[in-house]
C-alpha cells in the first residue's frame, strides 16, 4: 500500500504559474498531492501548464486568468476560487514577475512602476487576501513562499526597478511572517540566482557567460531547483521555519 503523499488534501495556489520557476512549482507540488490553481495573466500559458501535469482521478487542477497587480482581479480570482472548489489555498507561491530592464539615469517612470506593481505590489495583494481568507477560516498550517531574486540583495546594471521591487519582496516576507504567526501561517521567501526561464533569456550572453564563471557550481540554475525549496517550504517539513530566506544560487554570491 503507498503512503501519503506529501501534500494530499492541500490547495496550492501558484501565481505565475503558466512558465518558469512557476510552471516548475505546480509540477512539484501537484506530484505530492496538492491540487493546484495555476493562476497566470497568460490564459494560453496557463493552459499549457494545465495540460502538462500529470493526470489521474486524485489530481483536481484548475486555472485563472489574473493581474496580480490590480486588486479588482486578485479579488475576483478568490472568488472565483471559492466559487469553484469550496476550499482556501493553505499554499501559496507568489511567483509572477517581470523585468523591464534600463539604465537607471534612462529609466522611465513607467518602467519603474510596471516592475513594482507585479513583482511587488501583486506579491502584497495575493498575500494579503490570502492571509484573509486563511485567517477566517482559522487554517492553521498556511504555507506562503515568495520569490525574490539574488538580485534583490546584490543589484544589478540595468536592474534597479527589478532589483528594488525584490528586495522589497524580501521586507515583506519578513514582515509577513512576524504578522501572521499568531495565526498559524507561516511566509519565507526565494532567492533565485541565475535560472533558465523566459525572463532569464532577456539578459545579454556576455553577462550571463561572466555570472556562470562566478557560480561555484558552473552553470545556470533550472526551474526545478527553485521548485523543489518551494516544495520544502510549503509542506510540513519546514512547520518551524518562517520568515526565512533560502537562496538558490549554485552558490553565487555566498
Amino acid at each position: 500500500m503507498s503512503s501519503a503523499k506529501l501534500l494530499s488534501g492541500h490547495l496550492a495556489l501558484v501565481t505565475g504559474g503558466g512558465s518558469g520557476i512557476g510552471k516548475a512549482v505546480c509540477h512539484a507540488l501537484a506530484c505530492e498531492g496538492a491540487k493546484i490553481v495555476i493562476a497566470d495573466k497568460n490564459e494560453n500559458a496557463a493552459k499549457l501548464t494545465l495540460q502538462s501535469l500529470p493526470q489521474d482521478e486524485e489530481n483536481l487542477y484548475i486555472m485563472e486568468v489574473v493581474d496580480v497587480s490590480q486588486s479588482h482581479s486578485v479579488t475576483n480570482l478568490f472568488t472565483s476560487i471559492n466559487q469553484r472548489l469550496s476550499q482556501v489555498p493553505d499554499i501559496v507561491v507568489n511567483s509572477a514577475g517581470i523585468a523591464h530592464d534600463g539604465l537607471m539615469d534612462e529609466m522611465t517612470e513607467e518602467m519603474f512602476d510596471d516592475v513594482l506593481n507585479v513583482n511587488l505590489k501583486g506579491t502584497f495583494l495575493v498575500t494579503q487576501a490570502a492571509c484573509r481568507l486563511m485567517i477566517s477560516e482559522k487554517i492553521k498550517n498556511g504555507s506562503i513562499v515568495n520569490i525574490s531574486s539574488i538580485i534583490g540583495k546584490v543589484g544589478n546594471i540595468g536592474q534597479c526597478n527589478y532589483a528594488a521591487s525584490k528586495a522589497g519582496v524580501v521586507g515583506l516576507t519578513k514582515s509577513v511572517a512576524k504578522e501572521m504567526a499568531r495565526h498559524g501561517i507561516r511566509c519565507n521567501a526565494i532567492m533565485p540566482g541565475f535560472i533558465d526561464t523566459p525572463v532569464g533569456v532577456t539578459i545579454p550572453e556576455k553577462v550571463m557567460s561572466h555570472f556562470k564563471k562566478l557560480t561555484p557550481l558552473a552553470r545556470c540554475g533550472k526551474p526545478e531547483d527553485v521548485a523543489e525549496a518551494c516544495l520544502f517550504l510549503a509542506s510540513s517539513k519546514s512547520k518551524y521555519i518562517t520568515g526565512e530566506v533560502i537562496e538558490v544560487t549554485g552558490g553565487l554570491f555566498m
